[in-house]
């Protein structure tokens, strides 16, 4: 039998209902993050395979039961990977349940971490999470570990990164880089950059793409909302593990959270997983400013609101002066065009 790869269109509802169907079909939800989708089609235009992309990541991978076994998943994932390669992305993610993470070793992904029973984080590089690993700059001796969006930069992150630097030799602060928000990751680096210039024992780091963000994890495999933030956490400190191992961080700190019930139960999950792999959980209580806790969500609803004044006691110097200057124009568009900039 002879099968046809098509374009499925956010637009075409009829090709996205297939798609549902197939997907459903396998366990899987249609996650909610994707820019792009095929389907491989039988000559009586039945879907029997699909798979989409999000930035470089591979998502709904599916292959109809009735059709397993025929190589259609190699030409899917085929697809995918070339176009990807096409728009540049030569470095390739995906994630897969378990029981399917053979398929893709024998298409060349090689297993960054898992949650046993649940799913797998692969790459198409061999050393890839290796060579990461090895473009760190390391310390001597015990460290502690931040890990910050900055979505912006307030004087609450400055605070909790004072605290870890003034308790231990050395702080290794890593800034998730993925653009997942209103404010550029160039512009979130600079301002967090400048604004711990003279903290001269901070190491700073990007995340690059193994710190996985709640915009790219994927949920589809998930019956809900919180299994599938507790299954992130999980799979995100297995991999913080190995960098920690790599680095000699031996604690790792956090604001404390009481609005945010992602942030929240992810800060419940580091206190009970991290003790397992030797590093101590350090939750710090937010800063506060005349009563009212320092957030960058405030910081942004203010801003979405053009009550940047109301805000200003919140943020650093090198913070304020880029929301008051010309060239915060574009971000501060970005802000107010947010329905939600408490939450994105």
């Amino acid at each position: 039998m002879s099968y046809s790869l098509q374009t499925i269109s956010p637009e075409d509802k009829r090709f996205n209902q297939k798609m549902d169907t197939l997907l459903q079909a396998e366990g899987i939800r249609r996650d909610g993050h994707l820019d792009y989708s095929c389907g491989l089609f039988d000559d009586d235009y039945n879907l029997v395979a699909t798979g989409s992309s999000y930035g470089n990541t591979l998502r709904c991978l599916a292959v109809s039961s009735s059709h397993r076994g025929e190589g259609l998943m190699n030409q899917v994932v085929s697809h995918l990977c070339e176009r990807l390669m096409e728009k540049g992305h030569m470095h390739i993610f995906l994630y897969t349940k378990v029981k399917n993470m053979r398929i893709f070793s024998d298409l060349g992904f090689y297993e960054i971490a898992r949650v046993e029973d649940t799913l797998v984080f692969m790459e198409n590089r061999r050393n890839g999470f290796s060579s990461f690993l090895s473009s760190l700059e390391k310390t001597d001796g015990e460290s502690a570990c931040i890990v910050m969006n900055a979505n912006p930069f307030t004087k609450g992150h400055r605070y909790l990164i004072e605290k870890a630097a003034s308790e231990n030799e050395h702080v290794h602060l890593f800034l998730l880089s993925e653009e997942a928000g209103p404010i550029p990751f160039a512009v979130r680096k600079r301002l967090v950059t400048e604004g711990i210039r003279d903290l001269k024992n901070v190491v700073f780091h990007e995340s690059g793409p193994y710190m996985i963000s709640s915009a790219t994890f994927p949920s589809y495999f998930l019956p809900d909302g919180d299994t599938a933030i507790e299954a992130h956490a999980i799979l995100d400190l297995a991999i913080f593990s190995r960098i920690a191992e790599h680095l000699n961080i031996t604690s790792r700190y956090a604001g404390s959270e009481k609005t945010s019930r992602v942030t929240g139960l992810y800060n419940t999950v580091m206190a009970r997983e991290l003790p397992k792999y030797g590093i101590k959980f350090v939750e710090v209580q937010r800063l506060k400013n005349e009563g009212e806790t320092v957030s960058a969500s405030t910081v942004r609803q203010a801003i979405h609101d053009n009550c940047l004044d109301k805000v200003l006691p919140m943020l650093p110097k090198v913070t304020a002066a880029f929301f008051k200057s010309p060239e915060s124009e574009q971000v501060r568009a970005n802000i107010c065009a947010m329905a939600d900039p408490r939450h994105y």
